[in-house]
């Protein structure tokens, strides 16, 4: 019987919540995506503290207003009473002095921009239906920052994976970011002439650093790019051989 009453102790105790106020001494670091934007928050404490500094307002200017001249009184003179002074108790010890505690609750939120793609393609003029034109896009393979938050340092770091959409109906996902011919890797062959509008969707994701324990950034980030290509059609000459 004793056994099992220790057994659910142990059982309370490791399952006893964490306290609210976990962050009252040390930063509480949350990396998350909102409107495609990487928010940072940083939490210190367990009370906020706003501070609003403005002008104080100018106190108007009182006019002295003469006052009614009165006749002086006369007092008699009175006898001062002799001062008794008091035996002083010399302490022995030192007071107790309360000391000051301050609850600082330091919340900051920081709004990091992660870059948008630039389309390029080539052959840059007027490509030919039936022949493979290359895209890429100008987006680093990484993107990293690091960020000083209320006395915190925070290493974010995010890749983009790409949806290629071609204009035709036509769809390629890779994590690659393309490049000119002959390297590139992204290519696409059009049948038909005409405009195409393209569409490149980046979606970031990735990791944040903080006391050195990585943890993934909630959500993700996703970004849109366009461009246009012309695509036409070459002219078939017949050649008649000499002879």
């Amino acid at each position: 019987m004793v056994a099992i009453i220790v057994i659910f102790a142990l059982i309370i105790s490791t399952t006893t919540p964490a306290s609210a106020d976990e962050c009252a001494e040390k930063a509480c670091i949350n990396v998350y995506t909102d409107n495609n934007q990487i928010i940072i928050e940083a939490r210190k404490g367990s009370s906020s503290v706003k501070k609003t500094i403005t002008q104080a307002p100018k106190k108007p200017a009182i006019k002295p207003t003469p006052k009614p001249s009165a006749k002086p009184l006369f007092f008699p003179p009175t006898t001062s009473k002799p001062v008794v002074k008091r035996p002083t108790v010399k302490r022995t010890y030192k007071p107790r002095v309360k000391k000051a505690t301050t609850k600082v609750n330091l919340s900051d939120r920081l709004t990091k921009l992660v870059p948008t793609a630039g389309v390029a393609y080539q052959p840059e003029f007027e490509p030919l239906i039936n022949v493979p034109v290359y895209f890429w896009c100008d987006l680093p393979s990484i993107f990293q920052s690091r960020v000083d938050i209320i006395g915190e340092v925070v290493d974010v770091t995010l890749r983009p994976s790409f949806t290629w959409s071609f204009g035709d109906g036509s769809f390629y996902s890779t994590t690659e970011n393309g490049a000119p011919y002959p390297n590139g890797s992204i290519r696409h062959t059009y049948s038909r002439p005409g405009t195409y509008v393209i569409t490149l969707l980046t979606t970031w994701n990735g990791s944040y650093t903080h006391n050195a324990q990585v943890r993934a950034v909630s959500g993700t980030v996703k970004k849109l790019s366009f461009s246009q290509v012309t695509v036409v059609q070459a002219p078939t000459h017949f050649i008649t051989p000499k002879g």
